[in-house]
């Protein structure tokens, strides 16, 4: 497969053109960024260690009937995937309150949900990825209610999947943002990155926090925690 031009750089990835229009090269970048952009900085490692843990944990829905656009790695930074059309929504999924739902609710950090809370996002960052509820998807036309539906019922799947796979890891899947594509065919498929940038992971022993917060918040040892997400889950 040749990797073309560039398509669309992002915060994270650069996405690019192959010879096959059915595809796309996706490549992982070691930036960071928190707060809408206004904090920039470098995570040295976390291009390899999002490409690779992404890779782990597609392969993982894939294998539980969960279709998404991975294909296959093809460097410590790049992966080949289907070529979508992204929905712009963030679906979010939290199973303990963290980040924006404890300052919005005034709920503590480290709650347990009785069960997983949904959240919709317009995925826009001139507007700052607003909030949307149903009501708004649907009148802005970002997805029919078939298709809320759908994508609702999937992400609670994929959180019943990922949240048992990483327990076994001593990892509690605390919160996560996923993104979801349609293919040349119509498909709905998940799309994007799951991964420390995504997520908030915590060590289910200690509650240490081993993701993005550790550069939000500048706690120090970003890479490590970043390293040892990569660690449990068998990348290095």
């Amino acid at each position: 497969m040749e990797k073309l031009n560039l398509l669309y750089e992002g915060k994270a990835k650069r996405v690019y053109r192959t010879d096959d229009p059915r595809y796309c090269i996706i490549e992982y970048k070691d930036e960071a960024t928190a707060f809408d952009g206004k904090k920039k900085g470098i995570i040295q490692g976390k291009g390899t260690v999002n490409n690779k843990v992404s890779a782990v944990l597609f392969q993982l829905l894939e294998e539980n009937g969960v279709p998404t656009h991975f294909v296959e790695l093809l460097s410590p930074t790049e992966m080949l995937v289907k070529r979508v059309e992204i929905i712009p929504l963030e679906v979010i999924v939290r199973n303990y309150a963290a980040g924006s739902i404890s300052k919005r609710l005034g709920l503590e950090e480290g709650i347990k949900f009785d069960q997983p809370v949904v959240e919709f996002c317009y995925k826009n960052d001139e507007l700052g990825d607003p909030m949307v509820n149903n009501y708004h998807i649907l009148a802005m036309k970002l997805a029919n209610e078939e298709e809320i539906n759908a994508l609702t019922q999937q992400v609670l799947r994929i959180n019943q999947i990922l949240s048992q796979f990483l327990l076994g890891k001593n990892i509690i899947l605390v919160d996560f943002k996923l993104e979801f594509g349609r293919t040349g065919e119509g498909d709905i498929v998940l799309a994007d990155e799951i991964s420390p940038d995504t997520c908030r992971f915590w060590d289910s022993a200690t509650m240490e926090k081993l993701d993005k917060d550790r550069f939000r918040r500048d706690m120090g040892g970003v890479e490590e925690a970043y390293m040892e997400i990569a660690r449990r889950l068998g990348c290095i």
